[in-house]
């Protein structure tokens, strides 16, 4: 049924219709609105046999989850930025457990400074927990790939993390199609555990592991994420003669055929680089672009593929690896061993800072003349930067970074002088 709907109702209500047994709430932005969605959803009635609890905290969200998984019940919740963060433990532990939850992460910066805005920071931050990670690039997309998240973590018993553009997609208002009940039903089956404690049959789940066996396990977890290389792209095939639409897959390539540069990205950014590609080709410049869909497990052989024939690779990522660079950039050019073409990171939209078409044409065009740093920082404000560099190799107690960069972009916020700074400046 097509609706025009916010992208956090939408997953809210997808998420419903592959009927969760438990569903753990703590609220954090900008995913808020899915919790809140799925709980009222709950209350209502129309999603039946659902304990909703709302815990403590965001590590108490996914331990909860994960209680309630080790003994058979289909489980959800969703966090961002530092509420990840903050349940990193957890993360691992249901990793580790190869528990079948699934998760929405609403993607947002990390602090410090505080910032509420969208980048990639936190999944990036636990992007080798052992979760399956999953990037949406539209809110029907988001929608769409909840529901194989639940069908892909159940058949590998291995938990998965849909990554959803904070504000940009969980915030937005779109037209949705939203299945029905029966299609749902139709393609995901009903939970079957490959584990359950069960006092009828005890036995122990996450028992003291030592090194004898410890390399063999962890082997088995990186096993399953070589498995859902197969599985990925087979239930989002299924997914489409399903439902009618394209969601999901390893990577998704766009006017690569004969570009020369080809663009590499995670999220909702892709629409905006798909753009700048049409303009960049009726102007006649040869360039194309990939979306990755899938992070984790990471399509080192299909990017391969796709990405041989260019002269050169741009990866527009939302995170930073602070003194290396791309995060993103470093796995594609794993997929590029033995090629030669060169591997350009262009860090964008760090804390929500807008990703523009003029600014993505001037990175493009700087490339296809190989005038494009390794590492490039979109849009980066070098003048505050320099001043910031300078105060701090003229004076010890230099102040904090953020705010001294506050002051110079807001001259009138009013700020303390230290003792070392000129009183006039």
């Amino acid at each position: 049924m097509l609706r025009q709907i916010e992208g956090s109702q939408g997953i809210a209500e997808a998420v419903a219709l592959c009927r969760p047994q438990v569903v753990c709430a703590y609220p954090i932005t900008p995913q808020t609105h899915i919790v809140e969605g799925v709980g009222a959803l709950v209350k209502t009635g129309a999603l039946e046999n659902c304990e909703f609890i709302n815990v403590e905290s965001e590590f108490a969200a996914l331990s909860v989850a994960i209680g309630a998984s080790a003994v058979g019940a289909r489980s959800y919740t969703a966090t961002a930025s530092q509420g990840l963060l903050f349940m990193a433990e957890a993360v691992y532990n249901a990793a580790g457990l190869g528990l079948p939850i699934v998760m929405t992460v609403g993607n947002r910066a990390i602090g410090a400074p505080i910032n509420i805005w969208n980048d990639h920071s936190d999944s990036m931050a636990l992007k080798d927990a052992g979760w399956i990670q999953l990037y949406a690039e539209t809110n029907q997309e988001a929608a769409d790939l909840h529901i194989q998240a639940f069908r892909l973590a159940e058949e590998l018993s291995c938990p998965v993390m849909v990554c959803v553009d904070g504000f940009i997609l969980t915030h937005a208002y779109e037209r949705l199609d939203i299945p029905t009940q029966e299609q749902v039903d139709a393609y995901l089956p009903p939970f079957e555990p490959v584990q359950q404690l069960d006092t009828d049959n005890p036995y122990s789940i996450g028992a003291m592991v030592g090194p004898e066996a410890f390399t063999e396990v962890r082997y088995l977890a990186h096993q399953k994420q070589v498995d859902a290389l197969e599985v990925i792209p087979r239930i989002a095939a299924e997914f489409e003669t399903a439902f009618g639409r394209v969601a999901g897959g390893l990577v998704r390539p766009y006017r690569c055929e004969d570009a020369e540069t080809i663009v590499v990205a995670l999220g909702s950014v892709n629409g905006t680089i798909k753009d700048v590609v049409d303009a960049e080709r009726a102007a006649g410049s040869r360039i194309g672009s990939v979306t990755i869909g899938s992070f984790r497990p990471f399509p080192l052989a299909e990017l391969h593929d796709l990405l041989a024939g260019a002269k050169r690779v741009v990866c527009v990522e939302k995170a930073l690896a602070p003194g290396l660079g791309g995060i993103l950039a470093s796995n594609v050019r794993m997929a590029l061993r033995g090629e030669t073409m060169p591997v350009l990171t262009v860090i964008a939209g760090l804390g929500g800072r807008p990703i523009t078409r003029a600014s993505l044409t001037d990175v493009f065009r700087r490339a296809a003349i190989e005038a494009l740093d390794d590492v490039t920082f979109l849009d980066l404000n070098r003048e505050v930067v320099g001043e910031q560099i300078a105060r701090a190799a003229g004076m010890r107690e230099s102040g904090p970074i953020a705010e001294n960069l506050l002051r110079a972009l807001n001259p009138g916020l009013v700020h303390r002088v230290s003792p070392n700074e000129d009183a006039n400046q």
